[in-house]
């Protein structure tokens, strides 16, 4: 199974331990297409070996070939959102884990709505790669 993790970049990386924890879990399940979005040394500037442009393509690429989308959305960006609406359209599987303990933040409407996506609400790691393992079972 190939998987495509999103996750925060240019938008902000305060919540990179958790892309590397949950990517780490999913790697014990899958493989994982963007691994790089959990390199802790990743700062919200993004890649630097690649033009946007690459990195669009790349990325689009990658939307196609996977299995299916995890996504952690607690950190809003407008790039993780682009990334779920090609993959609903693509007719992938999705799933999004929203922080729920962090005071102050609200999961978007369009995410938390949406039928053809499985939202997951969290507070803890544990919780999170506890959906992370029953989407994998679900869509394999």
């Amino acid at each position: 199974m190939k998987i495509y993790f999103a996750g925060a970049i240019r938008g902000g990386r305060q919540d990179a331990s958790t892309y590397h924890a949950m990517i780490d879990h999913l790697q014990t399940h899958a493989d994982v297409m963007t691994e790089h979005v959990g390199n802790m040394a990743l700062s919200d500037g993004g890649e630097h070996d690649l033009t946007d442009k690459q990195i669009h393509a790349r990325d689009m690429t990658w939307l196609e070939e996977c299995d299916a989308v995890v996504s952690e959305v607690t950190t809003p960006s407008l790039g993780v959102g682009y990334e779920l609406g090609i993959a609903e359209k693509l007719g992938k599987p999705i799933l999004c884990l929203f922080d729920d303990g962090k005071p102050g933040l609200r999961l978007s409407a369009m995410l938390s709505g949406n039928p053809r996506a499985t939202v997951t609400r969290y507070k803890t790691l544990e919780q999170a790669t506890e959906a992370i393992d029953l989407f994998v079972r679900q869509n394999t």
